[in-house]
C-alpha cells in the first residue's frame, strides 16, 4: 500500500519509475495531509525520470534520513523530540524554502516558549540536518546561515561551603547521589543507572559501558574512599541497581526535594549537571590539568572517613 500507519503516524511507500523504493514518514496523523505529501513526492519522482530534473527534496525526507543516520547518538531520543516539534513549521516544505528568515522565526517561537539556551538546541538540530543535506547528500547547494542566540553567562559550579549547606537540606537518598557525583564527576544518568555489576569494591573501581556513555566509549572510574563508603551504604537495598529510594531504583533527580533544597540553601541557577562542572572546577583548583579531568579518573587517596559534610578536602581524590 502507498499509505500505511505505524502507530498513529502515516507513512509513505512507493516505487519510482526508475525502480527506486521511496519509504518515509509523512510526519502527520492526518490521512489527507499524508496523501497530499505522497502525491507530491510521486509527482516529483516522475519529473526526475521523464524530464531529467533534479529532485526537489523536502524537510520530511531530510529529517527522516538524518534521524536514521544518527540512531547511534546517545541523544537520539532528544533529537526525535526536537524534530517532532519542528515538524509543525516545516512539514512538507522544500528544503529550498527554508531560508534563514524562516528558520529564525521558528527559533523565536521556541525562545519565547522556553529560553535562549533551549532555542539554540533546536536551531542546532535544524542546522545539523541542513548541513548534511548540503555537504553529504548534495540535496541543496548551500545550507543557510543560522544565527544562535546569545546565552547569559552563568556560574556553573559552587564552593565547598555551599555544598555543605546543600547536603544538610537534602533527603538522605539525594545526599548520597550528590556526594557520589562530586566524587566521580559522572553524568546523572550514569549514576542513577549504575548497577552492582559495574562496581568492584575490592579494587575500588567502577566502569560505564560504551553504550551508556555519551561519547560511546567505555569509562573507567577510580573510586576514592568517600565514594566507596557511599556505595557500601547501599549494599542490600536492591539486587541490581545501586541507588534507590524506598526499595525502588531512582530514575529522576530533578525533583521537588532537589529544587526546594537548593532554594533553602540559597543556591540559584544551579542544575544537577552543574555538579559535574563543580567536580571539574575543584580538580582544576587543585592543579589537575584540564586534559586530565575531562573523564572521571584518578587514584584513591587515603582512608578518609566520611564525616558529616566535612567534605574532607572537597571529598578527596
Amino acid at each position: 500500500m502507498s499509505l500505511f500507519k505505524r502507530g498513529k503516524t502515516w507513512w509513505i511507500s512507493f516505487t519510482t519509475p526508475s525502480g527506486e523504493r521511496v519509504r518515509c514518514s509523512a510526519a502527520t496523523e492526518d490521512k489527507t495531509q499524508a496523501q497530499e505529501f505522497h502525491n507530491k513526492l510521486k509527482a516529483e519522482s516522475w519529473w526526475v525520470v521523464k524530464l531529467g530534473d533534479k529532485p526537489k527534496r523536502t524537510w520530511n525526507e531530510a529529517a527522516y534520513k538524518w534521524l536514521m543516520e544518527t540512531e547511534h547518538k546517545a541523544s537520539h531520543k532528544q533529537d526525535m523530540k526536537q524534530v517532532a516539534w519542528i515538524q509543525q513549521f516545516f512539514r512538507g516544505r522544500l528544503l529550498s524554502e527554508l531560508t534563514r528568515e524562516v528558520i529564525a522565526e521558528v527559533g523565536e517561537v521556541k525562545r519565547k516558549e522556553t529560553s535562549p539556551s533551549t532555542a539554540n538546541h533546536y536551531l542546532a538540530t535544524i542546522r545539523a540536518i541542513l548541513r548534511r543535506a548540503a555537504l553529504e547528500w548534495e540535496w541543496i547547494e548551500k545550507a543557510p546561515f543560522i544565527r544562535l542566540y546569545k546565552e547569559p553567562k552563568r556560574r556553573r559550579w559552587i564552593e565547598p561551603e555551599q555544598v555543605k549547606v546543600l547536603l544538610n537540606e537534602l533527603p538522605e537518598h539525594l545526599v548520597d547521589l550528590v556526594a557520589f557525583s562530586l566524587c566521580t564527576g559522572l553524568r546523572k544518568r550514569n549514576i542513577t543507572d549504575l548497577e552492582w555489576s559495574q562496581v568492584d569494591l575490592q579494587r575500588n573501581v567502577a566502569w560505564i559501558h560504551a553504550d551508556q556513555a555519551k561519547g560511546r566509549k567505555s569509562i573507567h572510574v577510580s573510586l576514592n574512599a568517600t565514594a566507596i563508603e557511599i556505595l557500601q551504604k547501599q549494599i542490600g537495598k536492591h539486587p541490581a541497581r545501586i541507588f534507590t529510594y524506598r526499595g525502588k531504583p531512582i530514575n529522576q533527580v530533578n525533583t521537588k526535594a532537589w529544587r526546594r533544597a537548593l532554594k533553602r540553601a540559597g543556591i540559584e541557577n544551579f542544575r544537577w549537571h552543574d555538579l559535574r562542572h563543580t567536580w571539574a572546577s575543584w580538580l582544576t583548583q587543585k592543579g589537575v590539568p584540564l586534559n586530565v579531568n575531562k573523564q572521571p579518573r584518578g587514584k584513591t587517596t587515603g582512608n578518609h572517613k566520611f564525616k558529616r559534610w566535612g567534605l574532607g578536602n572537597q571529598l578527596r581524590w
